[in-house]
C-alpha cells in the first residue's frame, strides 16, 4: 500500500519560513518524480516545485522561485519543501505527488492527504 504523508504545515507570519516534508512508503521512491502542489480556497491546484527521481533538475513556479527550495533524500524516501519569505498568497493546502516515469512505474500516480499552510499576521 502506497502512502505519502505530508507534515510541517502550520501558521506563520508574513516573511517567515516553514519546512514541509513528505514521507513515502510502499513504492520504489527513487524511481518517482516528486512534486509539491498547492490549492488555495476557490482556486485550482497548482504546481509549486518538482524534482527528478535522482534529485536533479528542480523546477519551480514563477511565484515561488528564489523563495522555495525542493530537495529529496532517496535513502529516507522523503521529499522536502523549504519555504522562505512566505506571503499571505502562499496560504494553501500543500500536497505531495509521486509520479512514476521509469519502467513499470510509468503511469502510476499517488497523492498525499495535504498539509495546511497559513500565512497571516
Amino acid at each position: 500500500q502506497v502512502q505519502l504523508v505530508e507534515s510541517g504545515g502550520g501558521l506563520v507570519q508574513p516573511g517567515g519560513s516553514l519546512g514541509l516534508s513528505c514521507a513515502a512508503s510502499g513504492l520504489a521512491f527513487s524511481l518517482y518524480v516528486m512534486t509539491w502542489y498547492r490549492q488555495a480556497p476557490g482556486k485550482e491546484r497548482e504546481l509549486v516545485a518538482r524534482i527528478a527521481s535522482i534529485g536533479t533538475s528542480p523546477n519551480y513556479a514563477d511565484s515561488v522561485k528564489d523563495r522555495f527550495t525542493i530537495s529529496r533524500d532517496n535513502a529516507e524516501n522523503t521529499v522536502y519543501l523549504q519555504m522562505n519569505s512566505l506571503q499571505p498568497e502562499d496560504t494553501a493546502v500543500y500536497y505531495c505527488n509521486a509520479r512514476g516515469t521509469i519502467g513499470t512505474t510509468r503511469g502510476r500516480d499517488y497523492w498525499g492527504q495535504g498539509t495546511q499552510v497559513t500565512v497571516s499576521s
